[in-house]
């Protein structure tokens, strides 16, 4: 099997040709090849597919192998893979994911991309639908037991959920002890990714994130778009902001007529081989 490793901002995964590859049991080819030590090191498994609704679809896997719906950073690199290999020429392309059709913005210089913005849609905010079993319509900066920790929890889902927690220290966190229990805690029925965000100005914070599935990554696009909707709700981000992550910086707009949240980075190719 074919395969490219990829990385938007660090948020490194597999990428598979569905088109010429079969892969039976992604599941278990996403643990194999995720392990950064016994395989080839990622978040996670990216399949590249037909599409009934889109150009392409998108399939993605976490390093434990659970599917995801959605993955903002892995979208970019889909971008970047379809047209640097010839299998679009079009700048504006649809992608059919779990989390629902996105289209993305190419950026190619000397024929590759390097940049694409993402259109995230508009962002999920009924607790409900999230989705986190909470008793009014909204999770807003709302102060959660932890046991021991504490935290004000916004809950936003940005087609999976998020659970986002201003704060500060977050360098020093401790994020896989407090972010595991955060992901698997009651009130989150189907997990949740987790993000420590630190406000630097109104246009830009910094996080660390803790991935449903994945454990902490370089970059969550996802998770950023969650911040900055969080921060714009709870009156400490501009509706634009810079969000900085461990890999690297991604540039969000919050569209105040379209509510739709739009996303620009990097997306960068590793290298390619075969298993």
């Amino acid at each position: 099997m074919k395969f490219t490793k990829m990385h938007g901002a660090g948020n490194d995964y597999v990428y598979v040709n569905g088109f010429e590859e079969k892969v039976e049991n992604p599941e278990e080819l996403s643990i194999i090849v995720s392990d950064r030590h016994k395989g080839i090191g990622s978040d996670g498994l990216v399949l590249i597919l037909p599409s009934e609704t889109g150009d392409f679809r998108m399939r993605m896997f976490n390093a434990d192998g659970s599917e995801a719906q959605m993955c903002g950073n892995a979208t970019r690199c889909i971008g970047k893979y379809v047209y640097d290999r010839g299998l679009t020429n079009k700048e504006t392309i649809s992608l059919e994911t779990k989390g629902g059709v996105k289209i993305l913005k190419l950026y190619p210089v000397n024929g590759k991309v390097e940049r694409v913005t993402v259109d995230m849609g508009e962002p999920i905010t009924e607790a409900k639908k999230v989705p986190v079993t909470w008793s009014e319509e909204k999770l807003i900066d709302q102060v959660i037991d932890f046991q021991p920790e504490k935290y004000a929890v916004t809950a936003v889902s940005m087609g999976n959920p998020h659970a986002v927690i201003f704060t500060q220290g977050i360098d020093t966190m401790d994020i896989e002890k407090i972010g595991r229990k955060i992901e698997t805690h009651p009130m989150f029925p189907e997990k949740t990714n987790v993000e420590f965000v630190e406000v630097l100005s109104r246009d830009h914070a910094k996080m660390r994130v803790w991935e449903r599935g994945s454990g902490e990554t370089q970059a969550c696009g996802t998770g950023a778009c969650a911040t900055l909707v969080a921060g714009v709700l709870t009156g400490r981000l501009n509706r634009q902001a810079t969000i900085s992550l461990l890999g690297g910086d991604l540039e969000l707009d919050w569209n105040a007529e379209t509510h739709h949240v739009f996303m620009t980075g990097p997306a960068v190719e590793v290298f390619s081989g075969e298993i």
